[in-house]
């Protein structure tokens, strides 16, 4: 841990100000780190990291006139020094990824967030680790990397039955013949997995798709 007379330096943006408050008396119960700004929005958390440099910058990511995102997007493109930890409400992967990618070391949600969950993060970020997590958001990161590493795994059994024998080139009613379901079963089926699993319009792409994602393969023959 950092030293008295060297303490980590630390910047809170958050629009709540008792939320603000209470995470300042937080991080400074410990004699490493110290707060030396508060900003209750994007513009003002980038005007204190250009005026103060902090360490870190204890970021949240819904934020009057400049998201964390945002800000995080701006302090990559100007290669300010600062390390950035989010901590938010928010658990979409849309604002998690965006913090992420654009250099956060970790995020942490305010609801798992415990008193020395916050402060050991802030002194892991400073200490250049990047792994600092919430334990929900972990498990649901890991979840979207199989997904983009083998997008077929968004499909159930049944499903990649179906859409095999289809990119085979199977017509519903001889899908359903072979599979032991009713030739509407299947239709639901690739209906389903057109609007909700991969998000194409037709047919034809549902069936470049799964070609494409190697669900089948030259080669393969219906059994």
């Amino acid at each position: 841990m950092q030293h008295d007379d060297n303490p980590i330096r630390v910047v809170v943006a958050d629009d709540h100000a008792i939320f603000r408050a209470g995470t300042r008396a937080t991080l400074e119960s410990d004699p490493g780190i110290k707060v030396i700004g508060e900003a209750q929005d994007g513009v003002e958390a980038l005007h204190m990291v250009r005026a103060l440099q902090p360490d870190v910058l204890l970021l949240d990511v819904e934020m009057p006139k400049m998201s964390g995102v945002e800000v995080a997007r701006q302090l990559r493109k100007e290669e300010a020094p600062v390390r950035l930890l989010a901590l938010s409400a928010y658990n979409d992967r849309e604002y998690v990824y965006g913090l992420l990618d654009n250099g956060a070391s970790g995020y942490l949600l305010k609801d798992e967030a415990e008193t020395h969950l916050i402060v050991e993060a802030v002194h892991g970020v400073a200490r250049g680790e990047d792994d600092w997590i919430s334990r929900s958001l972990a498990t649901h990161l890991l979840r979207h990397r199989r997904l983009h590493e083998d997008p077929t795994l968004l499909l159930s059994e049944r499903e990649q039955e179906v859409l095999r024998h289809a990119a085979l080139g199977l017509d519903n009613d001889a899908i359903g013949e072979r599979l032991f379901i009713s030739p509407y079963t299947v239709k639901n089926h690739l209906d389903k997995i057109k609007a909700q699993k991969v998000g194409v319009r037709t047919r034809t792409e549902l069936v470049i798709w799964a070609w494409q994602n190697g669900l089948v393969k030259r080669g393969d023959q219906i059994e």
